[in-house]
């Protein structure tokens, strides 16, 4: 199977498109990208279900169509900052308010969530 068709499929079974290239050429959104990957930092992949993500867990909404669901950026840094404010039984660790992530890291996370 070549990479078009692994696009395709994934597209097909998931619904989750694909990153434009002018996403995957910003560094913010890379870097954002990193930290979300990262097992020990951001570790959205325990959870969440996201583009180019291997293993991911089911146990939070897939990362996909960002943009409608958060078209303020602001409301989408707040829930990664602490989303017990929204929801206080929730199972999302305040990455904020805790220290998990740097305000520089939150912003690469929020840059890279928001291309999804």
């Amino acid at each position: 199977m070549n990479k078009k068709t692994a696009v395709v499929l994934l597209v097909a079974c998931t619904g989750l498109a694909p990153l434009t290239a002018s996403a995957e050429a910003n560094p913010l959104i890379e870097k954002g990208r990193d930290i979300a990957f990262d097992r020990s930092k951001g570790n959205c992949l325990a959870c969440h279900a996201m583009e180019k993500g291997e293993s991911p867990g089911t146990i939070g909404p897939p990362l996909m169509m960002m943009d409608t669901r958060y078209p303020d950026k602001e409301r989408l840094r707040a829930q990664i900052w602490d989303s017990t404010r929204f929801n206080p039984n929730t199972a999302m660790p305040p990455f904020g308010r805790h220290a998990i992530l740097s305000e520089q890291e939150i912003d690469a996370v929020v840059a890279y969530v928001s291309s999804l």
